[in-house]
C-alpha cells in the first residue's frame, strides 16, 4: 500500500486559510487519531495549530500524541516574507520562531514555505542569500525546508522555485510539489519533466480540479478543490513524471473546498486517502 500523508488542510475540519486565525475546531487528539485511523502515515499542521498546542499542552505532549497514534510523517507550515529582515515592515519572524520552536521538539520531515501572494517576482536573486540562511536554521535542528510554488504568488511555477532553490546550493532546501499549482499555473507534464532533478522533490500535494477556475484563482484554489479523480488534472501523468525523477513517497493529500470542510473529519480523511490510493 502507498504511504499517503493527510496535508495539514485535510485534517483541519471546519476552517479556511481565509479565516484569521485559521485554527482546527477539531481537538489535537482526536485530530490524530482520526489520521492514523484513515491509514495515513502522517499529517501536517499550520502555524495557526501550532500556536494552540504550544498554548495548551505543548509540543512535548504533542509529540508523544504523534508517536503513540504511530505516526512517522509530521510536517509544518506555513512561513511567508522569509526574506524581509527582523523588524522591517512585513517581516514574519514571529511565525518563523513559532515554526522552529516546533521543529526542535517535533522534528518534522520539513517545515514548508511559501513567497506571497501577487505578480511573480522578475528578480528572486535578493532572495538566495536569506533562503539558505533558513535552511542552515532548518538543518541546525534536524528539518529541511520545502519551498511550495503557486501560480498566485510571486514564486509562481516549480520551474522558478527549482531555480531559486538551486541558487542557494544547499541541500536542505528543496520544493514542494501541489498537483493543484502545477496545472493551474498552466505547466505541462513536459514542462515539470524538464524542470526537475533528482533530490530536488521534498514532498507532493495531490488534488483535482473542475476545468473551468471559478472566481479569483486563490478562491477557487481554497473553495473548490475535488478528490482525486474527479476532475481534469492528469494526476497519473503527474505522478509518472515524478516516480521518475525518483520521488515515491509518502504523498500528500491536500484537498481544501467548502463543501469537503464541513464533513465529519474521519469521513473526510477516508475520502481523500481512497481517492488518492486509487490514482496511485
Amino acid at each position: 500500500m502507498v504511504d499517503l500523508v493527510a496535508t495539514a488542510w485535510t485534517s483541519a475540519g471546519n476552517t479556511s486559510p481565509k479565516l484569521r486565525p485559521a485554527t482546527s475546531p477539531v481537538p489535537i487528539a482526536e485530530r490524530i487519531e482520526a489520521v492514523a485511523a484513515a491509514g495515513y502515515v502522517g499529517m501536517g499542521l499550520i502555524a495557526d495549530d501550532l500556536a494552540a498546542v504550544d498554548a495548551s499542552i505543548g509540543f512535548s505532549a504533542l509529540r508523544k500524541l504523534v508517536e503513540a497514534a504511530g505516526l512517522r510523517h509530521l510536517e509544518i507550515e506555513l512561513l511567508e516574507r522569509w526574506w524581509i529582515p527582523d523588524g522591517a515592515p512585513g517581516h514574519t519572524y514571529d511565525v518563523r520562531a513559532l515554526l522552529f520552536d516546533a521543529a526542535a521538539v517535533l522534528q518534522p520531515v520539513f517545515v514548508k514555505i511559501g513567497s506571497e501572494n501577487g505578480p511573480a517576482c522578475p528578480d528572486m536573486s535578493a532572495w538566495v542569500t536569506p533562503l539558505r540562511e533558513l535552511a542552515e536554521q532548518a538543518a541546525e535542528l534536524g528539518t529541511r525546508i520545502a519551498l511550495e510554488t503557486m501560480p498566485f504568488s510571486a514564486v509562481p511555477t516549480v520551474s522558478a522555485g527549482i531555480e531559486l532553490v538551486d541558487a542557494t546550493g544547499h541541500s536542505d532546501v528543496g520544493v514542494l510539489v501541489d498537483a493543484w499549482h502545477v496545472f493551474r499555473a498552466g505547466t505541462t507534464l513536459d514542462d515539470l519533466r524538464s524542470a526537475l532533478r533528482p533530490g530536488v522533490v521534498f514532498g507532493v500535494e495531490l488534488d483535482d480540479a473542475a476545468p473551468e477556475v471559478v472566481g479569483s484563482l486563490f478562491d477557487d484554489t481554497v473553495e473548490r478543490r475535488l478528490l482525486c479523480g474527479d476532475g481534469c488534472f492528469d494526476l497519473a501523468g503527474l505522478i509518472a513524471v515524478l516516480r521518475e525523477n525518483g520521488f515515491d513517497g509518502p504523498w500528500g493529500v491536500e484537498i481544501l473546498a467548502r463543501c469537503f470542510r464541513t464533513l465529519p473529519v474521519d469521513d473526510a480523511l477516508r475520502r481523500a486517502a481512497d481517492s488518492a490510493r486509487r490514482v496511485l
